[in-house]
């Protein structure tokens, strides 16, 4: 068992069981490993609900939000004197057990599930981050990407040392290289005010895309930023309150939908109740492809169902690019809806070509050079005797190098397709994305370098479709001007620095400055 002694009146650590084999964050299940998708940041999930067991409802929380974060996860959870964080690499079902779980007791936790963007993916960089000091701890959890990194560096930096501040690099801990930790650093320094007050002047200097929960002994936080570009919603408990990434993880652990957090918004929950503080005047930017693909299609954005939405796009679809054909199939799972809809428009069959390994899960063995040529198929299967002598239409919500689609037409001609016709219910993707998706480089765009037909050739299809931008957005029920298209524009909602001071390794390009040395401890299990 664990050692569950505290190391300090404010500090405990939880150690993961060392004879259960946790996942390495770094496995796929894609169909090429090296032709991911769109990978979306993080789920958060908060609680505080007092005489409930938290970290079970921030466990079930956390895997209804599984979706946003394979590589890592963690808990943080007080009991109003200390505050305990256990997190490892892997998937939720991977890090934790009812032993870890039995012993993260409190009334208060937060929750976060990563993909990461800022920092490697690395266990120093898994979340919640940890920031202890004399009056105080704060555990804190992140799902977007900051644009502003270096000048949090620096404001991290010219930060002086308090006295009470615990050096955990005593222990010999590799820093945490995430713009998380640095926003952590900045919050928990608050000498002559409350952490809520610290909160209203640190958040109006930070740039990108946060929802962000965080917690000290007592309270629970939440925050948007005033573009609300990534969704965060505050739950109703019977005995408290809880914050989600997406309201279908409220639905999971039986909390009831209150609001959305709205953009440029503080909330501040404790035994007082529920404060609402506005940091910073709403300018709406959505990222539209959490209705293209990154939420779950149970949930709800700015009063759309994201599931009609998706079903919309494949209306539109249908009527933008019709084609003669006896069936058309979805790849499997972000395809369906809009498949769905696409052949209710035009009036053909709807079926399954694809089959899908449900256990797949995250394989520990990256297949080799040799066996990617070979085509192995870890995730997809084609379906012999419903795509053999038919004319298809495939459809799915994004091309990203093209890769993926290569091998799945590849596959359904070996099948026996007569014709493979290709449909994407989002635009080409032309530009990477900086407020929380992981996206390819923008050489590594198959759109940016071929125009449609091109594209067609080079996966194999006989023919290809996009939606159209104003069909996609249409289909979202939103205004355009409150919707971030920056991965189909190039306009960002957020100006971006110079190049040189954006990437995801930029903090680690940095490790031997000062800044990280100091100003960057973080509460790590040994």
């Amino acid at each position: 068992m664990p050692d569950r002694s505290p190391r300090s009146p404010r500090l405990s650590t939880v150690v993961p069981p060392c004879s259960r084999r946790a996942g390495d964050g770094r496995l796929t299940t894609a169909l090429d490993p090296l032709d991911q998708g769109p990978q979306d940041a993080c789920g958060v999930f908060g609680v505080w609900a007092p005489g409930e067991e938290v970290s079970k409802l921030v466990y079930f929380g956390l895997y209804a939000l599984q979706h946003r974060g394979q590589e890592s996860a963690g808990i943080a959870v007080s009991n109003g004197r200390q505050i305990l964080v256990y997190k490892d690499m892997g998937l939720v079902s991977q890090v934790f057990d009812d032993a870890s779980l039995e012993s993260l007791r409190g009334h208060l936790a937060i929750g976060h599930a990563r993909y990461s963007t800022t920092g490697a993916s690395t266990w120093q960089n898994a979340q919640p981050t940890f920031r202890p000091t004399d009056d105080g701890s704060i555990a804190l959890g992140h799902n977007g990407n900051l644009i502003n990194t270096h000048e949090l560096r620096r404001m991290v930096a010219e930060l002086p040392s308090m006295p009470g501040e615990l050096d955990l690099h005593s222990r010999a801990i590799e820093p945490s290289t995430s713009d998380t930790d640095l926003v952590t650093a900045l919050l928990a320094h608050h000498p002559d005010s409350t952490l809520e007050q610290r909160a209203l002047d640190v958040l109006p200097l930070l740039r990108g895309a946060f929802c962000f929960v965080w917690m000290d002994e007592h309270t629970l936080y939440a925050a948007r930023d005033p573009q609300g570009i990534r969704p965060l919603v505050l739950g109703r408990l019977e005995r408290g309150w809880v914050v989600a990434s997406e309201d279908a993880a409220l639905a999971t652990v039986g909390a009831s939908v209150v609001r959305e957090v709205e953009p440029g918004e503080l909330i501040v929950i404790d035994e007082n109740g529920l404060r609402a503080h506005r940091y910073a005047d709403a300018a709406p930017k959505g990222c539209v492809f959490e209705y293209v693909y990154l939420a779950r299609p149970d949930a709800t954005i700015s009063g759309r169902s994201v599931h009609q939405a998706r079903v919309e796009m494949g209306r539109q679809l249908a009527r933008e690019f019709p084609v003669e054909a006896d069936l058309v199939m979805p790849v499997p799972e972000s395809g369906t809806p809009a498949a769905a809809g696409y052949a209710e428009e035009s009036g053909i069959p709807f079926g399954q070509g694809f089959v899908k390994n449900a256990y797949v899960g995250r394989t520990f063995i990256q297949p080799s050079q040799t066996l990617r040529q070979l085509g192995i198929r870890l995730k997809l299967n084609a379906l012999e005797h419903m795509v053999r002598g038919r004319r298809l239409v495939v459809v799915d919500d994004s091309i990203v190098r093209g890769n993926t689609q290569r091998a799945q037409i590849r596959m359904l001609r070996e099948a026996g397709a007569a014709e493979v016709h290709i449909r994407i219910s989002s635009p080409p993707v032309k530009w990477p994305c900086f407020y929380g998706i992981d996206f390819a480089t923008r050489a590594e765009l198959i759109a940016n370098g071929l125009d449609v037909d091109e594209v067609a050739a080079s996966i194999g299809a006989d023919s290809l479709g996009y939606i159209s931008r104003d069909g996609m957005v249409a289909a979202t029920g939103q205004q355009p001007d409150s919707l971030c298209l920056a991965c189909f524009t190039g306009e960002y909602p957020v100006a971006l620095p110079d190049e040189s001071l954006l990437g995801k390794h930029l903090l680690e390009a940095s490790l031997s400055s000062p800044v990280t040395g100091r100003a960057l401890p973080v509460l790590n299990n040994p």
